[in-house]
């Protein structure tokens, strides 16, 4: 956490002089607090050495003093009376343990002190403190307070001898304080000891700094001169995707073959997305957020009659309005966000004017930012030229048929009034005038019969919008076709099915063809059946026989007029009903199997628009 911050007191670019510093802050960190932790431990070992090689001598001079300092007195006559006497006696009989004990620790300086005299009994070694026998400690001396709390204590500072580390220990006797015992060393010796330690414990870590730092020099020259090999490796890759990073040794190897790797993966999807593109026939136009053009494939740049190199960076909005009607749909989907599909758009190149279907969406990154639009333009001129003329071909075809239809379907009759004329043109029998003079009527009935369903289809009435009760006008067509055949017609029961707005004359029209053909399509004992259902929107009709069906190749052409199965059939009827279902707004399907039979359905919307009922 604290990198980024030491970043900013270092403002080092280099990355090897951010390692080398670093690094060195990470390791002189641990070398200071090891330092001076060992520098404290060893002090602290020095002084617990200094107090109890002190403490020793004080014990020692305490087993030496045996019973205590009334013993030592009592062959002085004059006992402690006379205060001088006894300090001389006493330093006659001490002296010689004390000075045995200062010459086994050169530096060292013991004695007693009684309490009873208030005066230092000895100090050995005696050459050196022998004046001070017979002298009182001061009163705020650090030995009275031993003699009074009769323990133990270690004391740093200036007392009669000087500057020392002075270990006092209470003498007690028959369980109270005579007086103390005390050894001591200067303390500049003992300092001169602590500053050995400090000296080995600095040389130490600034050997430590030193090592690390040739170290961490060797290694970040060696890392920043491999990074220097990706920083420039990646360089290169900017410029061109095939180009490949040297081999590297550890884990900045793995680094390497993991970046090679994904450029390759790169420049492939690169290469497939540009292949695409270049594939595609439709003209493709990406833009950023600013609406400055950032790619076009080759079918934008033949469509706009420009290259690549001149357009990119260019506004959108200068190389489109300059030859398209209307606003473009890219730049409204950029500024909204709206996509737009298949718009239709005219667009002017020369003196030819194209017909574009426009497709545009919004271009996002992968965590979903905006980062500007595609358009996906189709050039559709050619193939609208091309449904003219196949629209054109059909009405020429539907023609042909319709026309000859027509030829045949009046052709029959014509031949057969022919046929009955040329007979009865010789035949002076008005028998045989009145025998053929019926069957010349009927065929001329046939003709007009012909015309007037050829006029109905070609002149179709606007439907003549009503509410019509669909289950009720099913049972009468039904009750209606079913006099005029022995087949058994059977209704389903429907549930509620609302009115429809319809024509209900034409929709009788239609029901009733459709039943008609299912009769005539089924053998003696067959049944048609006639179901209604109703959904929130539209009512069905279906109305399915077990006849013969019709065969596969002619289902397409049942709803082409003057196409027909039956020998005796106009072919106009099933084309009537798709005219009248289509009058609704309405589908019709037919599905028919040989020998299993055919069943038809129309859907027809419940209400019809405003249109459509004010016709």
């Amino acid at each position: 956490m604290w990198f980024p911050a030491l970043r900013r007191f270092l403002p080092v670019r280099s990355l090897r002089l951010r390692l080398m510093l670093t690094s060195l802050i990470v390791v002189a960190l641990p070398i200071a607090i090891v330092g001076t932790a060992v520098e404290r431990e060893g002090l602290d070992t020095l002084r617990r050495e200094k107090q109890d090689k002190l403490f020793a001598f004080a014990r020692i001079l305490d087993a030496e003093l045996g019973s205590g300092f009334d013993a030592l007195l009592a062959d002085l006559p004059s006992g402690w009376n006379d205060r001088a006497a006894a300090i001389r006696h006493l330093n006659e009989k001490l002296a010689g343990v004390t000075d045995r004990v200062a010459a086994a620790a050169p530096g060292v300086g013991v004695g007693y002190y009684s309490r009873r005299l208030d005066a230092i009994v000895t100090y050995g070694p005696s050459r050196d403190y022998a004046i001070t026998v017979g002298m009182s400690i001061p009163r705020d001396h650090p030995g009275r307070r031993v003699m009074e709390t009769e323990l133990p204590t270690i004391e740093v500072g200036t007392l009669v001898r000087g500057p020392i580390l002075n270990a006092m220990l209470p003498i007690v006797r028959g369980g109270e304080a005579i007086g103390y015992i005390w050894s001591n060393e200067f303390s500049p010796a003992v300092e001169a000891q602590q500053s050995a330690i400090d000296y080995a414990v600095a040389f130490a870590s600034i050997g430590g700094l030193a090592i690390a730092f040739v170290i961490i020099s060797i290694v970040s020259r060696r890392l920043s001169a491999d990074v220097g090999v990706i920083v420039h490796g990646l360089a290169e890759m900017k410029r061109d995707l095939r180009s490949r990073i040297p081999p590297l040794r550890d884990e900045l190897g793995d680094i390497v073959v993991a970046i090679n790797g994904m450029a390759r993966a790169l420049f492939d999807a690169q290469s497939l997305n540009q292949n695409i593109l270049a594939s595609v026939a439709d003209g493709i136009v990406a833009v950023d957020v600013d609406g400055r053009i950032k790619a076009l494939n080759p079918a934008a740049e033949s469509l706009y009659g420009v290259g690549a190199g001149e357009v990119i960076g260019r506004p959108y909005g200068d190389l489109f309005s300059a030859g398209a009607s209307g606003e473009s749909a890219l730049l409204d989907t950029l500024l909204t966000g709206r996509a737009h599909e298949a718009v239709s758009v005219e667009f002017v190149r020369g003196k030819q004017t194209l017909r574009l279907n426009a497709t545009s969406s919004i271009l996002r990154d992968a965590d979903g930012r905006r980062i500007g639009a595609v358009v996906v333009l189709e050039d559709v001129s050619e193939r609208d030229r091309l449904m003219v003329q196949v629209m054109r071909a059909d009405r020429l075809a539907a023609l042909g048929e319709l026309t000859a239809g027509i030829a045949h379907e009046i052709r029959n009759p014509l031949t057969s009034i022919r046929g009955f004329m040329q007979y009865l043109e010789d035949c002076e029998s008005l028998e045989e005038w009145r025998r053929y003079g019926p069957l010349i009527i009927r065929e001329v009935d046939s003709l007009n019969h012909i015309v007037s369903e050829l006029l109905a289809f070609g002149r179709p009435q606007p439907p003549r919008i009503g509410l019509v009760r669909v289950g009720s006008l099913v049972e009468e067509m039904a009750f209606l076709a079913k006099g005029k055949s022995d087949a058994r017609i059977e209704v389903l029961p429907a549930p509620s099915v609302p009115a429809i707005e319809a024509d209900g004359e034409a929709l009788k029209q239609a029901l009733l063809n459709l039943i008609i053909n299912a009769i005539q399509a089924i053998p003696d004992g067959g049944t048609v059946t006639i179901a209604v259902r109703a959904d929130d929107t539209h009512v069905s009709i279906t109305v399915t026989d077990d006849g013969i069906g019709v065969e596969a190749e002619d289902i397409s052409k049942v709803f082409d007029p003057f196409f027909s199965t039956k020998p005796s059939g106009t072919g106009l009827g099933l084309a009537m009903v798709h005219r009248i279902v289509e009058a609704h707004r309405g589908t019709i399907t037919f599905d028919s199997r040989p020998g299993a039979g055919t069943r038809v359905e129309i859907r027809l919307p419940i209400a019809q628009n405003d249109e459509t009922t004010t016709s």
